[in-house]
């Protein structure tokens, strides 16, 4: 067995939204396989505190942190600006950061769930596009996009979150087939309920929680590290033939029929 097709040493890889939950996890995992980390986030703090967290973890690992918000374009380019100073180019591209408001769909007001998909879609698309120079630079480079089981079949996240999260998956597919010729792979995660910050409120309601359990055959709500495990996974050496995927982390909850 090659051990460099497990190993992502001498790669670098820009998280979005990784200063805590899934992005962070995310961050970590890309850490513990050898990647150089960039890390963005709006909160200073939280963002310091999970560079910290990071190194204390993996004290051998390098990695960085600028506050940004992918909702704002301006901001957008000054975070591709800052990934270009680093040199070399960029191997790993994660689209992780979002946003949402759950309400009945007659309820939103425009500028709010036109805020969802400006941080759930077109954050993604512009930095994609962005990064495509920085990544074509390398003979075989991702991105991974973090999508959701609710651009796959309704769940109660507001229709604007399902809409935004199903315009990724297939945002995933084009870039994938238009993008092969230049060396870059893009593909998606879709995770159903994760224990994070933004989950909490929901399931802290144990009748709810007893229905989403009810509805997941493996009877448990996910932990951002696997959600990790998945995206490092499509960065990973050893997924170099796959793309244009979107992998379910999601204990069977799609798979339920009945």
């Amino acid at each position: 067995m090659d051990p460099h097709r497990w190993r992502l040493n001498g790669q670098r890889a820009l998280v979005t939204g990784g200063s805590a939950g899934i992005g962070r996890a995310i961050a970590r995992e890309l850490l513990g396989f050898g990647a150089e980390v960039l890390i963005v986030a709006r909160d200073g703090d939280a963002l310091e505190a999970a560079r910290d967290e990071l190194l204390e973890e993996v004290p051998d690992g390098r990695v960085l942190a600028m506050i940004g918000d992918v909702a704002d374009e301006e901001q957008r380019r000054e975070i591709l600006d800052w990934v270009e100073d680093q040199g070399d180019g960029l191997n790993i591209l994660v689209n992780n950061a979002g946003a949402n408001l759950t309400r009945p769909a007659a309820e939103y007001a425009e500028e709010e769930w036109r805020e969802i998909f400006e941080v759930n879609l077109f954050s993604a698309f512009e930095l994609s596009r962005y990064a495509h120079p920085l990544l074509a630079r390398h003979a075989a480079s991702c991105i991974v996009n973090v999508g959701s089981v609710s651009g796959l079949t309704h769940v109660r996240t507001g229709a604007p979150y399902g809409m935004s999260k199903a315009a990724l998956h297939q945002m995933t597919r084009n870039l994938a087939v238009e993008w092969a010729e230049d060396g870059i792979r893009v593909n998606a995660v879709a995770p159903w309920y994760v224990r994070t910050r933004r989950t909490s409120g929901a399931l802290a309601d144990p009748d709810y929680l007893d229905e989403v359990l009810l509805r997941t055959p493996m009877g448990r709500i996910g932990e951002p590290e696997e959600v990790a495990a998945a995206v490092a996974f499509l960065c990973l050496p050893a997924s170099a033939y796959v793309t244009g995927e979107c992998i379910a982390v999601d204990g069977g909850f799609l798979r339920y029929g009945f």
